[in-house]
This record gives C-alpha cells, sequence and structure tokens, in this order.
C-alpha cells in the first residue's frame, strides 16, 4: 500500500510513524483510512480485516482477545455473518468467516446441517454419501464421547441425560428422528445409533454437529475431522459447523505464503456454491490471489517476480514464455476493465452469472498451473 506521508515509501512505514513514533492518529484511524476500506468497502474486505486481527500471529494470547471476538461475533450474526475456527496454526485457531442463515440470524440458535443447506439440498447443488464402515466410526465416536450432561426443560425441571439422548431432542426440534429398517421402512426412533446407521446423509451431519454441541471442550472434533479425511470427504467440522474445506488445487504443501494459500481455499469454496453472490466472491478472492502470487518471491518487485514465475512455468522456452506472460497480461487487464470487486462502480458489469464461471476457470487455470512450479 501506498503512503499518505511522502517521507515513506509505503503505508507500513507511514502507520509507524503516526502510531508508533508520533503517535498522532486516533484509536480509530484505520476505519477512516481509505487504504483498508473499511467503512465503504466491500463486506468481504471488513470480514478479511477481522479475521487477521484474530490471526494467531497477531493477538495476545494472554489478553481479552476471545471476548472481543465473541463480542463482534454477536454483531456480525445480526447482518448474517460469524467468524469460525477454521484450522489450526502449532495447536492455535485461525478463523475465516462464513454467511449464516436468516434463522441463525434472527433467532440465535443453532440450525443442523440439513436444514440450514435445505435449499441446495434440494436443488441437488449438495450431493453426499456415507458408507457404511464410516457411519459405525461415528457411532463409535460417539460411544467414547457420550457423558451424562444436566438439562432444564421449559417448566424449570432439572435433569440428567446422557449426549446420545441429548441429540435426539435437539433434532426434535427441527424434525421427527427417523431411520430406515431392514425393510426399508423410514420410521420414527429415539436411537441415535439407528438414526447415524440407517438415514440420509444430511441427517447424519444433523447429529455429528448436535452432538458437537455437548463436547466443545474435548478433542471429539479433532476426531471427527480425522475420521473424515480418513474416509476421503471434503467436509470437515470446523467451528461447530460441517463445511467443504478441501480446496480444488491440489498443490497445497508448495503454497508457503499463508495468505496466498487462505485466499484460493476460500475463492474454490465460494466457486461451489450455486448463489451468484457466492461466485461473485468466488471471482473476486481468486484475483486477489492471482494479484498476490505475483509478489511471491519478496526479494523482488511484482514485475520480477512475476517474470520469474512465468520463466519456471515455461522452463524458459521462449515459445511458452510468451504464451503464459500473455495470459498473464490478460487477465491483469480483465482484472482492471470488469467489475471483478463489486464495490468497484466504474468498472465493466458482469452481466451474466455464467460469466462468473468463466472468469473463475479461466484465472483458476493459470493460477492452479504457476503453483506447480514455484520454487
Amino acid at each position: 500500500m501506498l503512503s499518505y506521508d511522502d517521507r515513506f515509501k509505503n503505508a507500513k512505514n507511514d502507520i509507524w510513524q503516526h502510531t508508533i513514533n508520533n503517535d498522532d492518529w486516533n484509536t480509530g484511524w484505520v476505519f477512516d483510512d481509505d487504504r483498508f476500506e473499511l467503512l465503504k468497502g466491500s463486506d468481504n474486505v471488513i470480514l478479511d480485516f477481522l479475521c487477521a486481527v484474530f490471526h494467531p500471529e497477531h493477538r495476545y494470547e494472554k489478553g481479552y482477545w476471545k471476548e472481543y471476538l465473541d463480542k463482534i461475533n454477536d454483531s456480525l450474526r445480526k447482518d448474517g455473518y460469524e467468524l469460525y475456527e477454521s484450522e489450526k496454526i502449532s495447536g492455535r485457531f485461525v478463523y475465516s468467516w462464513r454467511k449464516i442463515t436468516d434463522a441463525e440470524a434472527t433467532s440465535g440458535k443453532f440450525i443442523p446441517f440439513s436444514v440450514r443447506k435445505k435449499d441446495e439440498i434440494e436443488k441437488k447443488a449438495i450431493l453426499l454419501s456415507i458408507p457404511k464402515k464410516a457411519r459405525r466410526e461415528v457411532v463409535e465416536l460417539f460411544n467414547r464421547y457420550d457423558e451424562s450432561i444436566n438439562r432444564t426443560n421449559e417448566t424449570g425441571w432439572n435433569y440428567s441425560i446422557n449426549t446420545k439422548e441429548a441429540v435426539i431432542e435437539d433434532l426434535r426440534e427441527h424434525y421427527l428422528p427417523m431411520s430406515f429398517d431392514a425393510t426399508g421402512k423410514y420410521s420414527e426412533t429415539n436411537n441415535i445409533e439407528e438414526f447415524v446407521k440407517n438415514n440420509l446423509p444430511y441427517c447424519v451431519f444433523d447429529a455429528i454437529e448436535l452432538f458437537n454441541q455437548h463436547n466443545q471442550k474435548n478433542n471429539f472434533a479433532d476426531e471427527l475431522n480425522i475420521l473424515l479425511e480418513r474416509n476421503g470427504f471434503s467436509y470437515r467440522l470446523l467451528g461447530g459447523k460441517i463445511e467443504l474445506s478441501q480446496p480444488a488445487v491440489q498443490t497445497k504443501e508448495i503454497i508457503r505464503e499463508y495468505g496466498l494459500k487462505e485466499l484460493i481455499s476460500q475463492a474454490t469454496l465460494y466457486n461451489r456454491s450455486s448463489s451468484v453472490t457466492d461466485k461473485q466472491i468466488a471471482v473476486e478472492k481468486l484475483w486477489d490471489a492471482f494479484e498476490r502470487l505475483k509478489t511471491y518471491y519478496p526479494n523482488l518487485n511484482k514485475q520480477k517476480s512475476a517474470n520469474k514465475i512465468v520463466c519456471e512455468m515455461s522452463n524458459e522456452n521462449e515459445t511458452y514464455k510468451t504464451l503464459f506472460n500473455e495470459e498473464f497480461a490478460k487477465l491483469t487487464r480483465i482484472g482492471n476493465e470488469y467489475r471483478i470487486r463489486h464495490h468497484e462502480t466504474d468498472k465493466i458489469d458482469i452481466i451474466d452469472r455464467n460469466y462468473y464461471d468463466y472468469f473463475f476457470q479461466r484465472c483458476f487455470a493459470l493460477v492452479d498451473l504457476a503453483l506447480k512450479y514455484l520454487n
């Protein structure tokens, strides 16, 4: 980012001068600084900023960061978003953001997977299959983490119940728990093991999420995610909800720059959605990743870093070097001329939802190829 102070070459030095050296900017300066777009930019700009605030590299673990996170989430949920625990670095949670349903935003109650994703399931935008082996492993995990918990009913009566029974009670708040019997008949059940072993896969995810609601202080989520990964699922239990987690790009291990990896992961996840808004966000994040890719080598300026990437992609072959240079230039022009970032109102509008798929696939193809050659 450029500096607003002629004495400095970038925003970092500018900020240091006015917040550390002179301390002449007010505490909330960042919200009025147009470079950050926190007040007037798109929603994902401030949400990404908040995730960075709570990143392990930035937060003070012995401080009150968790209390601030909870307060901020209370505010965000009223507008349909929340910050959640998306992964760990050295045992410390990294936060990402996600949309929540209108029902979650208005009621403040937890909504299980099949209810949250009802529209996507009905449109067959989500297709799931859980083999019997994985279902048995889920039941075994439930049995190991089953414990006695205390509950209070609507009349104020306190009673004791085990976790598996509590899940059945919780399910009844959303729908009648049912399972298939040996003849294929779908009927009511009070047995969580039958529910998991002989039910629709979306309902199994409901049971997992609700079971986790009572086991958030132990290792249930970690073990469940290992189970999902071992059985080849691209879903993980993240921040209490089952979410798609495996990015389409398969070169994850060689992406040494965390911000680049995060942008690509988020872009591929949003692109799986059928929502036009999510498609737009996917394209925006992917173009941000494309721009960040150009600066992959920090000891070089942006142009020289991009040239180095092209040389590696082309194996120094002049014909392919020309091809990739032209593609880099063309994608840069698309990002500059079209409304890839929806808060930029002076660009060419993307007038057809299918064009988002075109832009995404074209940019992703180049980024994915480049990642395979990075040193």
